[in-house]
């Protein structure tokens, strides 16, 4: 079995092993060395040496963007040709049908287990929240929410379209209550329809209102000409708005010219807006046209982001569901992919931060770190360098929690087919 697998629960000292600089204050970019284990936390002191043969390790995961609510649907409302439009009537039509507080719990409790045993602590949902679904979906949130308390910090965005209701500062009332009832952050997909501005003005009103964070989902599309990112940072600015806002996608911007979106950019950093970036989801969906080749990625421009000061994160978005046929709320797997599909890699050494510190800023929550003090919450794998650890999908990673290791048997698919049973 070999000392990867022999850490046993107490006062340890994992001796030999390899974790990013950055962590542990070091301006490398892996760094061999050592870390005390005591009484479930990161300490000065340790107890028995185990050689751990570089073995890398990282602080638990944030996931800042999923859609528990979606997740898991694919076996019974699969995407029909897998575009983005198909996702968006496929899973309306789903919805209307099936979303019981009881098929939003199954699935919801799924993924948890999923995300929890691959070594994910902290992650952020959005929940379709139009009528009467915000009535359903959000108790269930709030269940899940306590039950998992101690595992995984939950928090929870509403998510509607711009364009849903007449008037925002009206109609999104109600739902805005039940946000600001449970805790959560509003949420809004912006389109660049014609009265965008007054529509980002209600809803920034009305979440000031109720003192509510925002989170947006923004030009998830490859056409150049739409620009709601821009839109939501001048609102930002026009307003002075003072609490977060993190705005996930902004694919096209990738397809703007430089000049034209560099100066955007420019303007979301001093607007000091939260970007996240959803590969995964945008490789599947973006420039998907039938017998063509894609020529586009879909990611946004995160380099040009994170040099210019913006804080920059990672997630995995949709989960089997018709917005993305695969996944699994595994962070290594974003992180493997994002490295592949955005080129970190040959680029700043401090990348992890994207998975780990930086979504964490953007939720508010404290800060993932190795040094001594912070819980001993680690994922560990077995692998020594950035290529070992991405050529393979590390599912014999261990999983510490407080210092303990937990089960990392992933759920059986079987567990939800009495949820795919539909008429």
């Amino acid at each position: 079995m070999g000392p990867f697998r022999s850490i046993p629960d107490g006062n340890v000292t994992l001796m030999n092993v390899t974790v990013p600089g950055f962590l542990i204050g070091r301006p490398e970019d892996l760094v061999t060395t050592y870390l005390h284990l005591k009484n479930g936390r990161i300490s000065d002191t340790g107890g028995i040496q185990i050689d751990m043969g570089r073995a890398m390790v990282f602080p638990c995961f944030t996931d800042m963007h999923t859609h528990l609510d979606k997740g898991h649907i694919w076996p019974r409302a699969a995407n029909p040709d897998g575009t983005f439009y198909g996702a968006l009537t496929t899973v309306s039509t789903d919805r209307a049908a099936n979303w019981t507080a009881t098929d939003v719990a199954g699935r919801m409790e799924f993924s948890l287990k999923c995300a929890y045993a691959h070594g994910t602590k902290a992650i952020r949902t959005h929940l379709d929240s139009i009528p009467p679904q915000d009535d359903i979906s959000w108790p269930v949130f709030a269940e899940m929410r306590a039950k998992w308390a101690g595992k995984i910090d939950l928090q929870a965005a509403s998510l509607i379209g711009c364009e849903s209701f007449e008037n925002i500062a009206t109609d999104y009332a109600a739902t805005a209550d039940i946000v600001a009832a449970n805790g959560g952050a509003l949420g809004m997909v912006t389109y660049p329809v014609a009265d965008l501005k007054q529509r980002l003005t209600d809803f920034f009103i009305l979440a000031g209102n109720r003192s509510l964070e925002v989170d947006f989902h923004s030009d998830e599309t490859m056409d150049p000409e739409s620009e709601t990112l821009r839109a939501i940072a001048e609102t930002v600015l026009e307003t002075g708005w003072d609490k977060p806002v993190t705005i996930g996608h902004c694919c096209s911007l990738s397809t703007q010219s430089d000049a034209r979106a560099m100066d955007t950019i420019d303007l979301v950093a001093k607007a000091g807006i939260n970007i996240v970036s959803l590969p995964l989801c945008n490789l599947y969906l973006q420039d998907r046209h039938a017998n063509r080749t894609p020529r586009g990625r879909g990611i946004t421009l995160i380099h040009e982001m994170k040099a210019r000061g913006v804080n920059v994160s990672f997630a995995s978005d949709n989960t089997r569901d018709p917005f993305y046929a695969y996944g699994d709320l595994d962070m290594i797997e974003v992180m493997r992919h994002s490295t592949r599909i955005g080129h970190l890699d040959h680029s700043d050494a401090d990348w992890t931060r994207a998975f780990t510190t930086n979504p964490a800023a953007a939720m508010g929550l404290d800060t993932p770190s190795l040094a001594p003090g912070a819980p001993a919450d680690l994922v560990i794998c077995n692998a020594r360098d950035w290529s070992e650890l991405f050529a393979r999908p590390q599912s014999d990673r261990i999983v510490l929690r407080a210092g303990q290791k937990i089960d990392t048997t992933l759920p059986n698919y079987k567990d939800l087919d009495h949820l795919m049973e539909t008429t």
